[in-house]
């Protein structure tokens, strides 16, 4: 008997594509089954995650007239990452396996078969990887390839080019629940637990219809919380830094003796405002990057929900 499914879609404000996601993901969902690639009670999960368009009715409207669907509403925008934590924790333990695409649809969903049938061969997780950026512009493919590679450079394990289209067996979602940071980085973490993992590899399509929810400032933003939140190394270069700044003030120190004994000292304003200006500097940025992993343990410590669900309909 093959494995049930669920397949979990994060939505905010999704309105302008969300007709063509259902209808692509339910004929996806239908042709496996026909296939008996997975077991006839499996579904699709949307998560809406607080959109303040007109979102979540449409979501209702699919779960009524196709039971195939079933739908979370969280009580406000918590985003991407606690809205797929959301549809794993609360599915968990109903399914044997469990994938995660977006909205958009901009991964390829003809690779699902692959994913199954990969996790029907041993694989716990399954990757989906780019292979072709061909249809991104110049500056977003050398950003997003920047991106995995700084980060694997900073020790986060990443897969290059996974976002967060992936799938998970049971076992998977089991251990990931152990994990209770706050501070998500989902793509960074479900590599530390381990298992036999697979990758497949497609092409991302084009953005169909409305707008992308993650533009430069926001992945920049969730870089560097994927950064702080998996590696120490920007500590370490402060450290480093502290150092060159100490063999730096040795050198000023040097040159300050010299020109006083060779009576150069009249002016003297140069050797005192310049050190000042870029230590005081300095020192700002070290303070700062301190701050926010101080930041990161506050919130931790606090423990908030990283989600709350308002509504189901299964």
């Amino acid at each position: 008997m093959p494995d049930s499914l669920l397949i979990i879609i994060p939505c905010y404000n999704e309105e302008e594509i969300l007709e063509s996601t259902y209808s692509q993901i339910n004929n996806c969902l239908a042709d496996l089954k026909s296939k008996e690639l997975v077991s006839a009670s499996s579904k699709i999960c949307l998560v809406d995650d607080g959109s303040k368009d007109k979102t979540w009715e449409m979501i209702e409207g699919i779960c009524r007239k196709n039971e195939n669907f079933s739908s979370i509403k969280l009580s406000r925008n918590y985003g991407h990452q606690s809205a797929i934590l959301a549809g794993l924790l609360e599915n968990s333990g109903s399914y044997d396996s469990y994938i995660t695409i977006d909205a958009d649809l901009q991964d390829d969903i003809e690779v699902i078969a692959d994913m199954v049938k990969a996790h029907s061969n041993g694989a716990k997780v399954v990757y989906g990887v780019r292979n072709d950026r061909s249809s991104d512009s110049f500056f977003k493919r050398f950003t997003a390839e920047s991106f995995y590679k700084l980060m694997q450079k900073m020790g986060v394990p990443v897969i290059f080019n996974h976002a967060d289209f992936r799938l998970m067996d049971q076992i998977i979602v089991d251990k990931f629940a152990e994990y209770k940071e706050v501070n998500l980085f989902i793509r960074g973490i479900i590599p530390t637990i381990g298992f036999k993992s697979e990758k497949v590899y497609y092409a991302r399509k084009e953005r169909e219809a409305g707008e992308t929810k993650y533009p430069l400032s926001k992945m920049l933003s969730f870089a560097w919380n994927g950064i702080t939140s998996f590696s120490t190394t920007p500590m370490r270069w402060v450290l480093w830094f502290g150092i060159f700044n100490f063999l730096l003030a040795l050198g000023i120190t040097a040159y300050v003796i010299i020109s006083r004994l060779a009576g150069q000292t009249i002016l003297g304003w140069t050797s005192i405002v310049l050190p000042m200006a870029y230590f005081s500097g300095s020192n700002m940025i070290a303070i700062g990057l301190i701050g926010e992993y101080i930041g990161k343990i506050y919130e931790e410590i606090k423990a908030r929900p990283r989600y709350i669900v308002e509504k189901h309909m299964k």
